[in-house]
């Protein structure tokens, strides 16, 4: 059975504070009868963003079962999982349940269809029926559950080559590679912080491809053991190992191997918070900072930037670019080093 038309912008859920969208708001419908134009799934895996699931595991002093009564309160307070510290959410997978009347043959999905949804947890309708394990190392739980995906939530098929674990890791982060390929320009210096990370060796990979032989790719990261695998991956000039805490360390750092040119674009990946000032002193007068991170303060940049007299273009680190999902999945196809580092990680 499903309930007449609604907002194709999920409006109709919210439950508080009445008048916003689903993303900003503290309470959503999470009842899993849907209306004509939405998709019901059964969830098999949530992929926790990196800077929630960070501040979720410290929370819980990295006790699984902390972990999993903290995201457990979260959903049934809110009707999703929305960080209410971090703001940010995740993503998930699932096989499609039921699609609603009004989408039925409109859209290129059926019942029986394996997705993972490219719209944030901190919107989606979600109710955990059972936490099956927690994966601490990897960001992800596996769940027995539904979700709600709205008429304009986007989401991708899950690939039949690629296991799905590894999927939702890729997907997860799907627009900062896409987005490092539309910044990045062959002979550019290009710094990526929280280059040992999954978001940011997708972003070193790809701003290798584009700098040619002309350019400089610089991985940041706080552990050796990062930094030793950006080295032994090949895909670094330099691997620096700066806690980008530290503004001044790491603009010192830069500016050793750069001759004091700096970089053209910095990409930041990181899950932690307080990093806006050392993007911003590790680039150029009129280069580029891009924000993936969900841990960043935009007024802290916002204004750090302009204490310090940079002149710099900043850019919210928007998760989707067009044909993202398909991007990121290339690069594991295209890479064998890529696809084997994932397989380890994640299946």
């Amino acid at each position: 059975m499903t309930l007449t038309t609604a907002s194709p912008y999920g409006i109709h859920r919210v439950i508080e504070p009445k008048g916003v969208l689903p993303q900003p708001a503290w309470k959503i419908d999470n009842s899993m009868e849907i209306f004509d134009n939405e998709i019901l799934i059964d969830v098999s895996a949530l992929n926790i963003d990196s800077a929630s699931f960070t501040q979720i595991k410290k929370e819980a002093a990295g006790d699984a079962a902390r972990v999993e009564a903290i995201v457990r309160r979260t959903v049934a307070e809110r009707g999703k999982m929305h960080n209410p510290i971090t703001g940010s959410g995740g993503m998930l997978i699932g096989t499609v349940l039921q699609i609603g009347a009004k989408l039925a043959g409109k859209i290129d999905l059926e019942v029986g269809d394996k997705i993972a949804t490219l719209v944030s947890l901190s919107l989606t309708p979600l109710r955990i029926d059972r936490v099956k394990k927690i994966h601490l190392d990897k960001d992800q739980i596996e769940i027995s559950g539904r979700a709600v995906l709205f008429e304009t939530g986007l989401f991708a098929k899950l690939p039949a080559d690629i296991p799905e674990n590894v999927a939702l890791a890729i997907l997860d982060v799907a627009g900062a590679p896409a987005q490092t390929a539309r910044l990045v320009q062959a002979g550019h210096t290009v710094v990526v912080i929280g280059g040992g990370g999954k978001s940011g060796t997708l972003c070193v990979y790809e701003a290798k491809k584009r700098v040619g032989p002309a350019g400089l790719v610089i991985g940041v990261s706080p552990f050796a053991k990062d930094c030793e695998r950006m080295r032994e991956l090949g895909w670094v000039d330099h691997a620096l190992q700066v806690d980008a805490t530290d503004a001044v360390a790491l603009m010192e750092a830069v500016s050793a191997v750069t001759g004091g040119r700096m970089a053209d674009v910095v990409i930041n990946c990181v899950n932690i918070q307080n990093t806006e000032m050392a993007s911003i002193l590790a680039t150029r007068d009129g280069g580029k900072i891009y924000f993936f991170s969900m841990a960043t303060s935009f007024t802290a940049a916002a204004l750090g930037a302009e204490g310090v007299g940079k002149d710099i273009e900043m850019i919210v680190g928007n998760g989707y670019a067009r044909d993202h999902a398909k991007f990121a999945l290339a690069l594991l196809r295209e890479s064998p080093k890529l696809r084997t580092l994932f397989d380890e990680q994640y299946v």
